[in-house]
Formats: C-alpha cells, structure tokens, sequence
C-alpha cells in the first residue's frame, strides 16, 4: 500500500489496542489468525463495522492452547478499543473509562503505531460474505453478558439440550477438561439464542394436521420470524450467521446448536421456498454456500488451539445431519413445478459445493411414495400412525 493511503487507512480505520498479552498467544480478527511477538501491542487499520475477535492463551513454549475466547464488536471509524491482558485469569478484560480515553489520545497520536499489526484488508471480502447480516442490534441482542463467548462454560449450559452422538462425545470431552468450569459455579451465561423447536407440539388438533406441521416448518417459520425476529428475514439471518462464526471461530458448542438448529428449521420448509419466501431462501442458500466454502478452507492455526474437537470433519459425513437435510431440499427444489431463478442457481452452487468438496452425492432413490429415512435418523419427520379401520 502506497505511504499516503496507509496512513489514511490508520487514521480512519479502527484501531484495537491489547495490552500486556503474553507471546506466543494466539490471536484472530474475523478470518485471520496470528500468533503474538514480543513487541505486538494491537491491530490497526480494522475496517469500519462488526468484527469477531479470539483469542486463546498458551504455555510458554507455544505448544499449548487453551479453549478460545471470542467476542463482537462494532467498531466505529477512527475508534480505539482497548483491552488489557489479565494473567490470572488469561483473558482480556476492559480498562477504566479514563485509562480508554488516554490510551485513545496515545494511539491516535501514533505513539503505539510500530506495535500495531496491520488488518489485512485482502481477507476483508471473505468476511463481510460471512457477516453481512450481523448488525449491531444482533450483538446486542444475543451475546452474553460481559460478550466473551467461550466453550469453557457450556457443559452446564446444554445438560438438558437433545445432542446426537458426535455432540455427547464432545460434551463429555468438555466436562472432563481441565479448562471445564462447572456450571453451577460459573457467573458466565451463554448467548441469548431464539429457542427453536426440534418437534412442532400443539394441543387440539388432528393426528393428522400434527403430522403436516412437522413434515413442513413453514407454519412454525412464519410464527418465529413474527414473534422473535419482528417480522425481519435479515434479523433471522444475522443469527444465523453470528452463531457459525460463534462456532467456527469461537468453537462454541452450543453455537453449533443452534446453527444447526436454524438450519434444520430452513431446510425443513417444503412450501415458503416456493411461495411467499421465495428471496429468504435465496439469501439462506448463498449464506450457507459461503460458509461451507470458508468453513472446508478453515485456517488450521484456529483449528490448533483448544476445543479442536469442535471442528472435526464428521461434522461433514456423508451420513451426517447437514447431508441428510440436502439431499431432501435439493429434491424438493428440482422436482418444483415453479421455482425463483436465483434460488434455482444458488442451489445448484450449493449442490455442486458439496459434491466437489465433500465427495457427497445426493441422487434420489426410488421407492414407496418417495420417502426415505433411517431408524434412527433424528432428522427424519415426525409421523404420526392413525388406527387402520377394522375389516368388516
């Protein structure tokens, strides 16, 4: 970058002071990961707008990491974050509003400028892909309090939350780390997830009416996005893009839930995709599209610090949830008699993707009225047996 416009990237770009932090700690900001030297005090030139940032302290030879810590932030242009090391508990903790305000003096001074690393804006259209829906009014409304996502503290969190057999092991796992801090003892709560129901439950109506509402989620779609989400896609959206960095880059667990969660609720969907919500699903596919595509490239300097079980790739089985759910709106959308163009052509990117990256294949097999599940499969829909009539 030319002198002149590096400048003017450092003084109106943002500007995150972190104090003390010991060397060889690992440290990220949206898609890029480094691990410290011995003169590095921040990173300059952050772009104006919403930011993920982590980190994982280690042992002194480097070879050793903690679980990550992450927490959002929507940076202003020209402002100065700080956040100071704390050895004790190896985290960064905010400083005192008059040590901010002379520490931003010093900064936009230029005092600390040779100690600042550079954001490296050529990484910045990956992660706007992955954010673009994330505001500051999503951060606020689902972060924890105190904004420090980590998977330290979830064991105690999801004890009653339906997990498959991967996310038992790994729970398991994070209830025997040293790291694990137990629940009842723990002051941290998790993020402020939207609750989404994995089966549809209603009182007075038909055995049949039931079934319908779990074979389709459009109803229960329609009612979420009134009754949570203020009547806005982009908002559902922006959840669902802050729990998949939450998870990838914060390697949270119950992030991963509810990712999994909203997309079970999408995928589910047999006839929004094709009526009214024709343009959600359009932006849901190319979400999901440039997630996959960042998240099996991942960086492994992420994927080497702490909870690494967290990123194992038999999250991308063949016989794995996200795999199934394909597999079903794939078929769905090709055997439509009227589709949206733009749902039809990020579908197929979506579907070719998977069958490049992943090996996966999703050709339908025949069969009795189409429909294949396995006994155990707990995506498959909820059925509901009626009483067969006696013979007379």
């Amino acid at each position: 970058m030319e002198p002149e416009k590096a400048l003017e990237a450092v003084k109106s770009g943002a500007i995150l002071l972190l104090l003390d932090v010991p060397q060889y700690t690992l440290i990220g900001i949206d898609t890029q990961a480094f691990y410290v030297g011995p003169a590095f005090q921040g990173i300059k030139m952050i772009p104006p707008g919403v930011h993920f940032v982590f980190y994982s302290s280690s042992t002194r030879d480097g070879k050793e990491f903690s679980p990550i810590i992450g927490f959002f932030m929507d940076a202003g242009r020209s402002q100065v974050v700080v956040r100071r090391w704390n050895p004790q508990e190896e985290c960064l903790l905010k400083v005192s509003e008059e040590e901010e305000e002379r520490f931003s003096r010093a900064v936009r001074n230029l005092e600390f400028d040779k100690h600042l690393g550079p954001y490296d804006r050529s990484h910045y259209a990956d992660w706007k892909r992955l954010s673009n829906y994330v505001t500051k009014s999503t951060i606020e409304r689902l972060e924890p309090i105190g904004g420090e996502i980590t998977v330290t503290c979830e064991s105690g969190m999801l004890k009653n939350t339906r997990k498959n057999a991967m996310e038992r092991a790994l729970d398991e796992h994070l209830r025997n780390s040293k790291f694990s801090t137990p629940g009842e003892k723990s002051q941290r709560r998790g993020c402020y997830y939207t609750p989404i129901p994995h089966i549809v439950k209603r009182k007075g109506i038909e055995s049949g009416q039931l079934t319908s509402l779990n074979l389709d989620k459009t109803e229960l779609l329609e009612t979420l996005l009134v009754k949570d989400y203020g009547g806005s896609e982009d908002s559902l959206l922006g959840e669902l893009q802050f729990a998949f960095i939450a998870f990838l880059m914060g390697q949270s667990l119950e992030a991963f839930i509810q990712w999994k969660s909203l997309v079970s609720l999408l995928f589910g969907c047999t006839k929004a995709p094709f009526r009214t919500r024709s343009q959600l699903f359009t932006k849901f596919i190319k979400v999901i599209y440039y997630q996959l595509t960042y998240g099996l490239q991942k960086d492994s300097r992420i994927v080497e610090a702490g909870a690494s079980a967290v990123l194992d790739d038999s999250w991308f089985s063949s016989d794995s949830f996200l795999h199934h759910l394909c597999k079903d709106f794939f078929s769905l959308v090709q055997d439509a008699s009227v589709v949206d163009g733009d749902l039809l052509s990020w579908t197929r990117k979506l579907q070719e993707l998977l069958e490049n990256r992943l090996g996966w294949e999703f050709q339908q097999k025949s069969g009795v009225d189409g429909i294949y599940f396995e006994e155990d499969d707990e995506y498959a829909p909820v059925v509901e047996m009626l009483d067969e009539p006696s013979e007379s």
